[in-house]
């Protein structure tokens, strides 16, 4: 049986905050007065204003309750209904205008309680305003509740005085299970999301962050609701204990609960038709449109939901769009992109610069016998058309996968690879280095695009978005020892080449083989071991041309870190050079820590100053991403000529000026090629006779897609090239090379 309640009419709109959490000496209005300081020009209504308002159909429990400025007009506040302490800021004569919605300044037709108005607001049919601190300028109409409650957490998962640990709300990010669970706060960058659900065997930094958290907020009950200047609001239906920033634009919501809508006026967000959304955090410059469903999430700044999407205990990085599908547990780095209504996204960690394509399913948990399964896919992972994939998977960056049912849970370490189901063999086949010769135009498009599209005002974390980064080359450099290794079990395969090897000398056989003749393992079948969690072969295939490609790579991020770092220090020959640079570097591990890269030692040690109390708060583990990103040019170049040692036996600081010419023109060659692919893998579209066939002649062609010579972004990258060369060319002719 429902509990309706009976009080005196009298006191609606008092007692805001339960006698037991007043401190000492303070009223119901003490949290109210620090969020808004009362105006000194606010006094009592006159006997005429009074009479005005009465005979506008104006009622109110207590008119001494009504506070009103000198600039109040008492004309402009026509059959509303007045509860509690309400402080109204000036009325003048004018109507406000916001997309072809006009509407006179004033209240009308609404029930008011307990609220501070500012200065020309428009409230029109609001049936219920209950506590709430609404800026100036705002307009608030045909909306049915607009409510905040004394325990108002606006989003955040903290508690407030006298409330149980089992109400805290958390986000189940990455698994299911919830064994991943991070409390969601305002402010919350994506390298602390991804932190927070790491490290789970480390209850003493677990419980670090909680405190973090909920000494973030204050824990007393009482705090207003906010509307910012210039929001507008209209048609929506349920708003509660909701903090609205200003220039926000609400437009027909059904249900918004226990949010915090970030907005100003250089990022405005938007919440449009039929949404609903509860239990989260929308950042600044966000738009969520169209039947939206959200349910514990976050949204980090620009980013987009749309079309009946549904986003349930997930956190959404910066700048990332989704559109019509349903994700679920996941935790995504900034730039990802899935548009489609039949893809599915669950139990995963996805790491920026991503692309689901239509009927992908990501995550499926019926191969366990708990939903407790996981996905890690690195930057640039790419699931195409109607691709299956089994919990737990594991993926390198800038993966792409092709049509299929992968009926088996993966672990790809080889990045830029193109996966493919063979069903007609019973193969996974695996191109390494796919996207270099095939489809450089995308991979550079996307390097550029990602940068360009970046909205963000606070850029406190600095976002990698180069595909030749440390995450990268790190994996290149592991993957060249894999494909060393396959190769050399390849070759030992026949029965008359067979005997024990050990992994060095398995190591050491295939660089021989790999870096020997041409053609010498042409004939080879390579495979794979441990790449995929079944009986069936792992096949890899061109693998000698991805071994050259990564090497190549590695060379030219080298080349161009040192290019850099020339040109910033101003370095004016080989010997300052030798000197600038360390003598020893050993090749470090880096993290992506929500989009950032950091070396691995440097966050070990973040961790250990949080633990012992270095580091107290969020503030301080934020400072920590500026500082490292102060840092990420040098620790770059560090790691660039460690990838050179490792893989190429090259120490600048032991070397003559004839290994650093050959350097940079080796790196030169590489950018050239890189610069050809780019025009190459897109004039395939042109030349493609069924590309060709829709249209009626290569003119009409053009006039669609537009000519492949007024490509922008090609000639953007020539141009790029011709820069670089110049750059070496300036750099050769200072180190007299």
């Amino acid at each position: 049986m429902n509990e309706i309640k009976k009080s005196p009419i009298n006191s609606l709109g008092y007692n805001f905050i339960d006698s037991r959490y007043l401190p000492e000496g303070k009223d119901e209005y003490y949290i109210r007065d620090i969020q808004k300081a009362p105006d000194t020009s606010y006094r009592h209504l006159t006997a005429y204003e009074i009479e005005v308002l009465v005979r506008n159909r104006n009622t109110s429990s207590n008119w001494n309750d009504i506070l009103v400025t000198e600039a109040f007009t008492p004309e402009l506040v026509q059959n509303c209904k007045f509860f509690g302490l309400v402080r109204i800021g000036r009325l003048d004569p004018y109507y406000l205008e916001f997309h072809n919605l006009r509407r006179p300044v004033g209240l009308y037709n609404s029930t008011i309680i307990s609220c501070d108005l500012g200065d020309n607001v428009c409230v029109d049919n609001t049936n219920y305003l209950s506590h709430y601190i609404v800026g100036n300028d705002v307009m608030i109409v045909n909306t049915n509740e607009l409510a905040t409650t004394d325990y108002a957490k606006f989003g955040n998962g903290i508690l407030k005085e006298g409330e149980a640990e089992s109400i805290r709300i958390w986000m189940e990010v990455c698994n299911e299970n919830g064994g991943r669970s991070i409390i969601p706060f305002n402010g919350m960058l994506p390298g602390d999301a991804w932190m927070w659900s790491r490290f789970r065997d480390d209850e003493e930094l677990q419980g670090k962050f909680k405190e973090f958290t909920q000494n973030r907020f204050d824990n007393k009950r009482g705090y207003y609701g906010k509307i910012g200047d210039r929001t507008v609001i209209k048609n929506c239906k349920i708003i509660k204990d909701v903090w609205i920033g200003s220039d926000a634009y609400l437009k027909g919501a059904n249900k918004l609960k226990n949010l915090t809508i970030n907005s100003s006026a250089k990022a405005k967000s938007q919440i449009g038709e039929g949404c609903e959304l509860v239990n989260g955090i929308v950042g600044y410059g966000c738009r969520v449109f169209y039947g939206v469903k959200a349910v514990r999430f976050f949204m980090a700044s620009h980013s987009q939901l749309k079309y009946g999407a549904r986003l349930i205990n997930s956190y959404l990085g910066n700048n990332a769009t989704i559109s019509c599908c349903e994700v679920l547990n996941s935790l995504i780095f900034p730039a990802h992109e899935q548009h489609h209504n039949n893809s599915f996204l669950c139990a995963a960690l996805v790491m920026g610069q991503s692309n689901m394509a239509a009927g992908a399913t990501i995550g499926s948990n019926h191969n366990s016998r708990s939903p407790d399964g996981e996905i890690v896919a690195g930057r640039g992972f790419w699931p195409g058309l109607c691709v299956s994939l089994k919990h737990n998977s594991r993926f390198a960056s800038f993966t792409i996968l092709a049509k299929g049912d992968y009926p088996a849970e993966l672990d790809i370490p080889l990045p830029f690879a193109l996966v493919s189901n063979d069903a007609s063999k019973d193969e996974l086949v695996i191109m390494p280095a796919y996207w270099f010769p095939h489809n450089m135009y995308a991979l550079a498009r996307n390097a550029w695009k990602y940068p360009d599209r970046d909205k963000r005002i606070d850029k406190t974390q600095l976002l990698e978005f180069d595909f030749l980064a440390p995450d990268t080359i790190g994996e290149m450099v592991e993957a060249l020892d894999h494909l060393k290794r396959f190769t050399a079990q390849a070759f030992l395969r026949p029965e008359a080449r067979r005997k024990k090897m050990t992994d060095e000398e398995l190591l050491r056989l295939g660089k021989d083989l790999l870096e020997g003749a041409v053609g010498a393992v042409d004939e080879l079948e390579i495979f794979a071991e441990g790449f995929e969690n079944g009986e069936r072969k792992v096949r890899l295939i061109k693998v000698p041309q991805a071994y050259a490609v990564f090497r190549e790579l590695i060379t030219l991020y080298a080349a161009t870190q040192l290019s850099g770092f020339i040109q910033t220090q101003k370095i004016t020959d080989y010997t300052a050079l030798q000197t600038a640079i360390p003598a020893t570097l050993p090749l470090t591990k880096w993290v992506n820590v929500g989009g950032q890269l950091i070396r691995d030692t440097e966050l070990q040690k973040l961790i250990r100053q949080i633990k012992n109390g270095k580091v107290k708060d969020w503030k301080q583990v934020h400072q920590f991403y500026t500082d490292q990103a102060l840092l990420y040019p040098q620790d770059k170049l560090h790691h660039a000529l460690a990838a050179l040692k490792t893989v190429h036996g090259i120490s600048l600081r032991r070397s003559d000026k004839t290994i650093f010419k050959q350097l940079l023109q080796q790196g030169l060659a590489t950018k050239e090629w890189m610069t050809k692919n780019i025009h190459t893998s897109r004039a395939k579209d042109y030349s493609n006779p069924f590309r060709q066939m829709v249209y009626a002649s290569p003119e009409e062609m053009n006039a669609v897609v537009g000519s492949l010579q007024d490509n922008g972004f090609i000639r953007q990258e020539k141009e790029a090239l011709k820069k670089y060369k110049k750059e070496v060319e300036s750099i050769m002719q200072k180190f007299k090379l």
